[in-house]
């Protein structure tokens, strides 16, 4: 099953002692790059949460905030971060001035104080801190899942569009098909033309004759060209439906069909197939374009 790159998921969490909140967004990257967005009081704690986004999300550019606020009797052992949310208040209030409007100074008092680092936590004990902090892994977890779940389901979507494609792309085909049966008359009459002209000529080179045939059939036959395109856009559906399609495999039977398609363009010499081929080439753009976002 085909995962896109494009992903989201959000988990919230109550216990009696926090609130934990996780957000995990993802997007296309050649490789995976990792970003996160922890309270400071849960910094050493980073490298665990990156080890569980790299097991679990493979390939792409993730981006990942955590809100841990107290409540119940922790409150009581918090205070709050006030230059920091001083600071919050002031580029939310220029943020607002900025976009024209008048905004609610208790309204911007309530984010601020939701942003990362709000809050000032007395240190505690080890074992609540460790209880804590499973708790968080919880929600790390669920918030993964469910980015891979919309993965999976961008991916089957992107699937369904590479069908299309393909299935565009196999009709293009066969008209080829069915010009070439027309294209070849005249190709024949000109060769024939040519063979004419060579007899005709009191200067004729048997070995010139056979040079010029040869090199006039390997010029205008697509034969060979179509069977492979046929061939691509078979196994490009069968690498579509693997365990372990993704993203550069597929990319590069792409490039294989577009290497077919424009060599049936630059031999065919007939304005129909060039039409033809031009409309396969679309159809193959997209397929690239949206292969980079596969995993």
């Amino acid at each position: 099953m085909l995962k896109s790159m494009t992903g989201y998921g959000v988990s919230t969490i109550e216990t009696e002692s926090l609130n934990v909140t996780v957000e995990i967004k993802t997007l296309n990257s050649k490789f995976l790059d990792i970003y996160c967005r922890v309270p400071r009081n849960y910094s050493e704690r980073e490298i665990e949460i990156r080890n569980l986004l790299t097991q679990s999300l493979e390939r792409g550019k993730v981006e990942l905030n955590l809100s841990v606020q107290p409540v119940g009797k922790t409150v009581a052992s918090s205070s709050v971060n006030r230059l920091l949310v001083k600071a919050y208040f002031s580029d939310l209030s220029d943020t607002a001035a900025d976009l024209g409007f008048t905004p609610d100074q208790t309204e911007l008092l309530r984010l601020a104080l939701q942003l990362p680092n709000a809050y000032n936590t007395e240190t505690v004990d080890d074992s609540t801190k460790e209880q804590d902090w499973e708790q968080i892994k919880v929600a790390v977890a669920q918030a993964i899942r469910k980015c891979n779940i919309f993965r999976e389901q961008e991916g089957k979507m992107t699937s369904d569009k590479f069908i299309e494609y393909i299935d565009t792309i196999a009709k293009l085909l066969e008209q080829v098909r069915e010009q070439d049966k027309l294209r070849i008359p005249a190709v024949r009459e000109r060769l024939e033309k040519q063979v004419r002209d060579l007899l005709s000529d009191d200067n004729f080179d048997p070995n010139r004759f056979e040079q010029e045939l040869i090199y006039y059939i390997e010029k205008f036959d697509i034969s060979e060209e179509k069977i492979r395109l046929q061939n691509h856009l078979d196994y490009f559906l069968e690498t579509l439906n693997l365990p372990e399609s993704n993203g550069k495999k597929l990319n590069f039977i792409s490039q294989e069909i577009g290497r077919e398609i424009n060599t049936i363009g630059s031999k065919a010499n007939d304005s129909t197939i060039q039409h033809l081929v031009v409309q396969m080439k679309d159809e193959l753009e997209k397929i690239k374009e949206q292969t980079l976002n596969i995993i």
